[in-house]
């Protein structure tokens, strides 16, 4: 029998909690609290369920920016059993019928900047509605009847979201987040940081990617808490609301947090509400966690990925220091270990690739079976990512699978040299991919940009790096950039990088 517990929080804490605040919108000032946001959300999904005809298992398919329209639909999906489908809005149309076509969706919802692009869909011939986003606003401004919550019978394994991967090795694949899944990442998310309904933050990591849903807004509506809604991310913005609304907790990606802190406001601003700040989607170098340290923010770096969470492991604020690099140990309700090609765990210290266990593991791939029985094992999840547990049983990501080269013979993890780099205090930021060598197979080449002030030229950079590392790790070149190319979730686009 499926589990049907409560999946709709909304609901719950406009019964709990009716008053309190539930979502802001910066660009327009409105505030909602949850009985208010709840019951248009009520009034939403009878919309979608009596005018437009959508019923359980249907997608709507969004392309938008973050916007209170968005939150609002994810809300209504929750209570209708429609799946929401978010697409990234900085794909080519080419790109995007790709999706559109797998997904298949019953509703197609654009924003109206994004009508040229809309047109030029060649999917949307076969969808059988579509709508602008903005149409969608009345249910959040106008005045409304009190709704009550639909009937539907929505169980723990129903989806309540597709979401596609960003696709850097091949094609694009379709996430499928259950009501499981978000119930388990909420509870692992809200033990390992103290989540309380005071929490208050800043959204504005994509919705078409896992940490805009994932890792802070679901959790914090799980207990309670509240969001103030931007449209992107604004580093100087960020740190003014951060001080002007209180800020508790800060999740950010290391280049996110690159950016605040070269900001002139990053220095005057308060930060004093701060308990800490959420790192993940790439490791954070040693330099920019000594740059938050001073200023009193401690950093919890933490480690995850879409189909698995994504919050999956979490370093104590308290070990920051004493154990800088390491992304700590899995969140309560996760197994973790660390196999060979052959599947059999590893000992300490030993670079081998990381499998997970968790109620948080993906229902697997939308209609990719094939994918889905390859990447799943008896309930473990092959991440594709190479890690260590030390002695401790704190683990360390190495690299990703697929950033590994072989040089000579030799596995080269890009990541150890990265780290090295970012060791000189002339280095802002840089990247290590492999590029084809006829003698070596594979050798190392350094992407580098310098922090203001400092000179350095491809072959100090080189000299640099016979000081400490080994031979066949040392990058063969090294090329000097103003900025790394990084994708829509802030990360550092190798793939860009590797066709320079």
């Amino acid at each position: 029998m499926p589990e049907r517990y409560e999946t709709d929080w909304c609901h719950k804490w406009a019964q709990y909690l009716p008053k309190k605040l539930f979502l802001r919108e910066h660009s327009t000032g409105f505030e909602w609290n949850y009985s208010d946001f709840n019951n248009r959300a009520n009034v939403l999904a009878e919309f979608l369920t009596n005018e437009l005809g959508l019923k359980k298992g249907d997608r709507i398919a969004v392309y938008s920016k973050n916007r209170a329209e968005f939150v609002l639909l994810f809300a209504a999906c929750v209570k209708t059993g429609t799946i929401i489908v978010p697409l990234n809005f900085r794909l080519t149309p080419r790109e995007l019928d790709t999706l559109i076509s797998d997904a298949e969706p019953a509703l197609f919802l654009f924003e109206s900047v994004f009508r040229e692009e809309t047109n030029r869909l060649a999917s949307l011939a076969k969808i059988p509605q579509k709508l602008e986003i903005e149409k969608i606003r009345e249910f959040l401004t106008a005045e409304v009847s009190k709704k009550e919550k639909p009937a539907a019978d929505i169980s723990f394994d129903d989806p309540v979201m597709i979401l596609y991967t960003a696709g850097t090795t091949g094609l694009s694949k379709g996430v499928i987040i259950n009501h499981r899944q978000l119930f388990w990442n909420a509870v692992n998310t809200v033990l390992r940081l103290n989540l309380t309904e005071n929490d208050h933050t800043q959204s504005y990591a994509p919705f078409f990617h896992t940490g805009g849903w994932n890792v802070l807004l679901t959790p914090f509506l799980f207990v309670g808490g509240s969001h103030t809604i931007l449209n992107n991310f604004d580093a100087e913005l960020i740190l003014e609301l951060m001080e002007k609304e209180k800020t508790t907790l800060l999740f950010g990606v290391p280049t996110m947090l690159q950016m605040m802190s070269d900001s002139p406001r990053f220095a005057e601003t308060d930060l004093s509400s701060v308990r800490f700040a959420i790192v993940g989607g790439a490791p954070m170098p040693i330099p920019l966690i000594n740059i938050w340290h001073n200023k009193g923010i401690a950093i919890r770096q933490g480690f995850g990925l879409t189909e698995v969470g994504p919050n999956c492991f979490s370093l104590h604020q308290d070990d920051a220091i004493r154990k800088k690099g390491s992304i700590g140990f899995p969140n309560f309700y996760i197994e973790a270990k660390i196999v060979n090609e052959n599947g059999d765990t590893l000992p300490a210290n030993t670079p081998g690739e990381l499998w997970l266990k968790s109620p948080v593991v993906t229902a697997g791939y939308w209609r990719k079976p094939k994918e889905t029985a390859e990447t799943i094992t008896d309930g473990w999840f092959h991440t594709g990512d190479i890690l260590l547990k030390d002695e401790e049983g704190y683990f360390f990501v190495v690299d990703r699978k697929k950033n590994m080269y072989i040089s000579g013979g030799e596995n080269v993890y890009p990541s150890e040299i990265e780290k090295y780099l970012y060791q000189n205090a002339a280095i802002k930021e840089c990247a290590v991919i492999g590029v084809p060598d006829e003698r070596w197979g594979e050798t190392g080449r350094a992407f580098v940009v310098l922090n203001q002030g400092f000179t350095l030229s491809p072959e100090d950079i080189i000299q640099y790096c016979r000081e400490g590392l080994a031979k066949y790790k040392i990058p063969k070149s090294v090329v000097i950039l103003d900025d790394l190319p990084k994708n829509e979730a802030g990360k550092i686009n190798r793939q860009a990088l590797s066709k320079m």
